[in-house]
């Protein structure tokens, strides 16, 4: 039996059909970034979750890729509390793209 292989764009949500493929590549993102600073301050996840704000059950699924509940800016004000600034530059799309398109950078 021969493999069909399919080239990916650079978007997992996107490849496997999600209709907010953006939105949840910048929660991706943004939930790496704080799982990353968590274990570099060698927090507990209930450490964490008191800083947070959040209960510890909320916080390890959110690590673990399943935010769907959790908005954008609530991940935002996490990074915040862990000592990170956020700056949200807008500017205008490229020519060849009809709409734009969010990211995440981290600096």
């Amino acid at each position: 039996m021969a493999l069909k292989i399919e080239k990916s764009t650079s978007n997992i949500y996107a490849d496997i059909g999600f209709t907010n493929d953006q939105e949840m590549m910048v929660k991706a993102g943004l939930a790496e970034k704080i799982g990353e600073i968590i274990k570099n301050r060698r927090l507990t996840q209930m450490e964490a979750a008191l800083i947070l704000g959040m209960s510890q059950p909320k916080l390890s699924s959110m690590l673990r890729g399943q935010f769907h509940g959790i908005s954008e800016t609530k991940m935002l004000q996490c990074l915040n509390k862990l000592g990170r600034d956020i700056q949200i530059v807008v500017r205008k799309a490229n020519r060849d793209q009809r709409i734009g398109r969010t990211s995440v950078v981290f600096a």
